[in-house]
């Protein structure tokens, strides 16, 4: 309650309580600004970004073109991304948006107890250096990495996934890079320059990653690599 004194007496305003249940109305505008920005949010803070490009080089290396399709490996992405996130989710879920949405905290108090388990996650994917970049363009300078804003951690999170998922991609481009320069070595010795050697290749290249298993060691290279 409010009280106003007014020359006719006292009137009294009900501003009424600072945490309560959302509206419905509220809840569906909150539902559309996050699908809205969902694309954003899955490239900017979860592994989607690192994932898609490692599964993007590994095509490269084996000299295809549009095989896997992007949808396929989008998709791929997506649900690998979901699945190293989940833990994260669920504990967002369990100290923000549930006690929101029943009225424990206001929106204030549940993005700031969101952010504590995003950061978290975040911080440990993203090397020192980067977080040092960042922070010292924004022109601050946390005593903790946490205190960092998210404004620094999510273009250092970033940095950090192009420069694990371009190692990643290296070694992953290496045995590739060896089967070409023996088979363009054979054919050179053999007098045959007007065959292709990428050409010639392409089998050895697909026996062997079928025979490794070459999609299951990528993805389970892609989930060891997140801490």
């Amino acid at each position: 309650m409010a009280h106003l004194l007014a020359a006719g007496g006292q009137i009294t305003i009900n501003l009424g309580k600072t945490v309560g249940q959302p509206s419905s109305s509220l809840l569906v505008i909150l539902a559309l600004a996050v699908l809205t920005l969902a694309p954003s949010i899955l490239i900017l803070l979860t592994g989607f970004t690192r994932i898609v490009i490692v599964l993007g080089l590994t095509r490269q290396a084996l000299g295809l073109q549009t095989t896997p399709p992007n949808q396929v490996l989008v998709g791929l992405a997506l649900f690998i991304s979901i699945f190293l996130m989940a833990p994260t989710l669920s504990t967002l879920n369990h100290v923000a948006v549930q006690p929101y949405l029943h009225g424990q905290l206001n929106a204030t108090q549940a993005i700031a107890r969101g952010e504590v388990p995003l950061k978290e996650w975040m911080l440990r994917q993203t090397g020192q250096q980067e977080l040092a970049l960042t922070t010292h363009a924004a022109h601050q300078s946390p005593a903790h990495p946490m205190q960092a804003s998210f404004t620094a951690i999510v273009p250092a999170f970033l940095l950090s996934q192009l420069r694990s998922a371009f190692i990643i991609g290296f070694v992953i481009f290496v045995p590739f890079l060896i089967i070409d320069l023996v088979v363009a070595s054979t054919l050179m010795s053999m007098g045959i320059v007007m065959l292709p050697p990428t050409l010639v290749s392409l089998p050895f290249k697909l026996l062997m990653f079928v025979l490794v298993d070459g999609w299951v060691l990528v993805v389970h290279t892609l989930l060891t690599s997140f801490r």
